[in-house]
């Protein structure tokens, strides 16, 4: 139903995002976008870029009045380095630049290079760059809107950095509260005492020229069972969220509900029992509610089951590796000279994972959004919105 594309590179004029497939009716401005940008780019252990920029969202095309058409949804981020990068990243063939030509480890540049035959690998690490992930973020904040509509929330916070580790202890009404709580904190984690103890194993990290990397969690309410499909492997919830989480740049593995620890547990432990109450259920929004008839007193499934949403709260767990581009540079080969040097540094963040949390919050929503307009159909939010009560409507009676 949904596809994007995104395009720029991290020093070029600006990056772009093109979203397709997105209903009409639905409420949508640029500081609904500005944000999430603004989100993205805070974090304790962020480097020199984010001084350099502040990302503002122009939407040039799909929105009317602060409504989407239903026609193509293009965004422009200006990049405000650039005039820094003309002569390098010059389109033209007058442009100018020294040629890279020391692959950084953990980096796209070599792979990149052997692949598409560039011997200047700032033509793979332009693109290959998490400054993409603006783009991601701008789409991933316009399908948050569609999803809230229909009393769908996306969170995020931070668990862990380093060998620091929040866990989930705390007194907490819900997760809004711990959303509420990691939004005020510099590493987006939602506990205070741990907070400081990552924002210290950063510190260190920075000191010895090094970086940082960690885990953090989205989770997602108000998602109603019967999203995605058991009946073929490229329909699976699961499966499309993890491709999702994984394509996020640095993202080395992921989990949904209690994860890797279910591998080491018995299945009388592992498996959510199910309950029923005859009570009648109101959700308080007019969608899906909290505690559906049938409902689970625990969620170690994550909300998903046979690769379908089950009406229990979605969560997603993700671990990010350090950034590779470190100040004091690992060991490679000139692709040119083959003679062994430092590899080149780039300027670099120390620890990211804060920001990675938000785009990871983008990528989430842009799938899940993709999947309600699969199941609830629909042109329009009127439609859509019939379609959906409808389909409540069986539940209910089911």
């Amino acid at each position: 139903m949904l596809k994007f594309l995104t395009a720029g590179e991290s020093h070029g004029k600006c990056l772009t995002a093109i979203l397709e497939g997105f209903p009409s009716g639905i409420e949508v401005s640029s500081g609904h976008i500005n944000t999430d940008l603004e989100r993205r780019q805070g974090g304790y252990g962020r480097g020199g870029r984010m001084k350099i920029e502040k990302d503002r969202v122009e939407i040039t095309a799909g929105v009317r009045h602060g409504k989407t058409l239903a026609s193509p949804i293009s965004m422009f981020i200006e990049n405000k380095d650039w005039v820094n990068w003309l002569d390098i990243m010059s389109p033209d063939e007058s442009g100018e630049g020294a040629a890279v030509t020391r692959p950084r480890p953990g980096h796209a540049d070599l792979a990149g290079g052997l692949k598409y035959n560039h011997k200047d690998l700032r033509n793979i690490l332009e693109r290959s760059s998490a400054r993409e992930t603006a783009a991601r973020v701008a789409v991933g904040a316009v399908s948050k809107r569609l999803l809230h509509s229909f009393g769908i929330n996306v969170y995020s916070w931070v668990s862990g950095i380093g060998e620091v580790f929040w866990d989930g202890s705390g007194r907490y009404s819900g997760f809004d509260e711990i959303f509420a709580e990691a939004e005020v904190s510099d590493v987006r984690c939602p506990d205070k005492k741990a907070s400081e103890k990552m924002k210290k194993a950063i510190d260190v990290a920075k000191k010895n020229g090094d970086s940082i990397g960690g885990v953090f969690e989205v989770v997602v309410t108000g998602v109603p069972p019967g999203l995605g499909s058991h009946v073929q492997w490229d329909r699976k919830l699961d499966g499309r969220l993890a491709q999702a989480l994984m394509s996020i740049q640095a993202i080395k593995g992921v989990e949904a509900g209690i994860g890797f620890a279910a591998g080491s547990m018995p299945g009388s432990k592992t498996h959510d029992e199910i309950y029923y109450t005859s009570a009648k259920v109101s959700s308080g929004n007019g969608f899906w509610p909290r505690h559906p008839r049938f409902y689970r007193k625990t969620n170690n499934a994550g909300g998903i089951e046979g690769g379908m949403s089950n009406g229990e709260p979605i969560v997603l767990r993700a671990v990010m590796k350090p950034i590779p581009t470190l100040y004091k540079p690992l060991r490679s080969v000139d692709i040119i000279t083959k003679k062994p040097f430092a590899a080149s540094v780039e300027r670099s963040d120390t620890c990211a994972v804060p920001a990675a949390a938000i785009v990871a919050e983008a990528a989430v929503a842009f799938t899940l959004a993709d999947v309600f307009l699969e199941k609830t159909g629909g042109d329009s939010a009127v439609e859509i919105e019939r379609n959906y009560k409808g389909y409540l409507k069986q539940l209910a009676e089911f």
